[in-house]
């Protein structure tokens, strides 16, 4: 265990020089900076509200009417016609079959013709995100031209984080393996891994949440998320069984709180010199959100509104009994491949799974306090599993957009042992 953790330790410092990353563009992707008639551009971004899974807002809405309403709400952003879309790719994680048959079902309700064609994928917690690189890369490729990337998840209607029996698999033969048998190491006790073998203190985590939800509130107060959310109407029914439509329009998730508070929360996975509580875990959350990216050459011909480029993306694999290490492995990468470092990037959104993991991955690749998450992360947001990679791009751009700032990264860890960091650079 030891060896192997050094060797991700040292994967992370090669190319790190006090927070700066040297290399040079790798990827036709890359070129940041420049304009060219064949960038994959972003044209439209938008997320529902997060609600709290059993008790917010979304605990009596199916995922297929979140998912219809980010589709719709970028369509409208956009002001595209929907049959200019050539495919759409979401992210889910807890549904059967990657929540396929629904999802092309809330495509057409959202509006989209029968030509107009879809598919799920389940790269867990970055499900989202790698629907948004499949359609940046099915562009750059040439199979086509605009595209949607999105994710869903309703964890109320899936039960919880990972309920649910396990596929079928071969248990005798996964004991044997060690990185097999690790993989089924349950999430929190990951980030208690990372805690201990890492140095990060229970007052560093709850630190960390008490900063995600103080800033949460304030753009919340600030009406920073405006222009990123797509409010949902939802039909909620009273003691007496008469039904009235609700538009919800904000996250549910952020809510005052303390250091003290938060010290006096009992830890939940390692109950013996334990260190992550509820306060400094995600939230198990409903959601969903959607990217519209589109090449630049046809979002000029068909008069869409260009507000970021897509510069590539990363994913890189680590011990899985420590996956919550995936950005401090993922970011760098991702950052070669378009001759930026550290310092060049202005927003970083990486995904608070646990606070001892982004701790740990924002200590070592150097990322500056300021720059981390401006708007809160999953702790006070929420986590919904298969959308949080898409919702973290509508984050995102966001943010750029509304501080006039350049470069921004979103980053998460994986399960089984995984991170993914992508590049966004604001259009200007």
């Amino acid at each position: 265990m030891a060896n192997r953790v050094q060797k991700i330790v040292d994967h992370v410092q090669v190319g790190l020089k006090a927070g700066h990353l040297m290399a040079q563009p790798t990827s036709s992707l890359s070129k940041v900076g420049t304009k060219s008639p064949d960038d994959v551009v972003i044209c439209s971004a938008l997320r529902t509200p997060i609600c709290r899974a059993k008790k917010g807002g979304f605990k009596d809405t199916m995922p297929d009417d979140l998912l219809k309403a980010a589709l719709e709400g970028v369509v409208k952003q956009s002001g595209i016609d929907p049959k200019e879309v050539n495919d759409v790719v979401v992210g889910n994680v807890q549904a059967g079959g990657a929540y396929a048959a629904p999802a092309r079902m809330a495509q057409f309700r959202a509006g989209f013709p029968v030509e107009s064609s879809l598919y799920c994928i389940n790269r867990q917690c970055s499900s989202g995100l790698q629907a948004v690189a499949n359609v940046a890369n099915a562009i750059s490729t040439g199979m086509i031209d605009v595209g949607i990337g999105a994710g869903v998840e309703s964890m109320t209607q899936a039960g919880g984080p990972m309920d649910g029996p396990m596929p079928p698999v071969n248990a005798n033969a996964i004991m044997q393996n060690k990185l097999a048998r690790d993989c089924m190491t349950p999430m929190g006790v990951t980030a208690e891994n990372v805690a201990a073998k890492f140095n990060v203190t229970r007052e560093q985590q709850d630190a960390m949440g008490v900063a995600s939800h103080t800033k949460a509130l304030a753009a919340q107060k600030a009406g920073r998320f405006t222009n990123e959310i797509v409010p949902v109407p939802v039909i909620v029914e009273d003691d007496k069984g008469n039904e009235t439509t609700v538009i919800i329009s904000a996250d549910d998730g952020p809510r005052a709180t303390t250091m003290e508070g938060l010290s006096k929360l009992k830890t939940v996975f390692k109950k013996k010199d334990g260190t992550v509580t509820a306060g400094t875990a995600s939230q198990v959350s409903d959601g969903a959100a959607a990217v519209l990216l589109a090449r630049r050459s046809k979002a000029e011909e068909l008069g869409l509104k260009i507000r970021g480029i897509y510069r590539g993306a990363k994913v890189m694999g680590c011990d899985p009994d420590i996956m919550g290490v995936g950005p401090a492995v993922a970011i760098p990468p991702a950052l070669a491949q378009c001759g930026l470092t550290v310092n060049d990037v202005d927003v970083f959104e990486i995904n608070e799974a646990f606070a001892a993991q982004a701790i740990y991955c924002v200590r070592e690749l150097g990322v500056p306090e300021e720059k981390l998450n401006p708007n809160g992360g999953a702790i006070a947001l929420g986590h919904p599993l298969g959308a949080t990679g898409a919702r973290m791009v509508a984050t995102l751009l966001n943010e750029l957009e509304t501080d006039k700032k350049k470069y921004g990264v979103i980053s998460m860890c994986i399960g089984t042992g995984m991170g993914m960091a992508a590049v966004i650079e604001r259009e200007s």
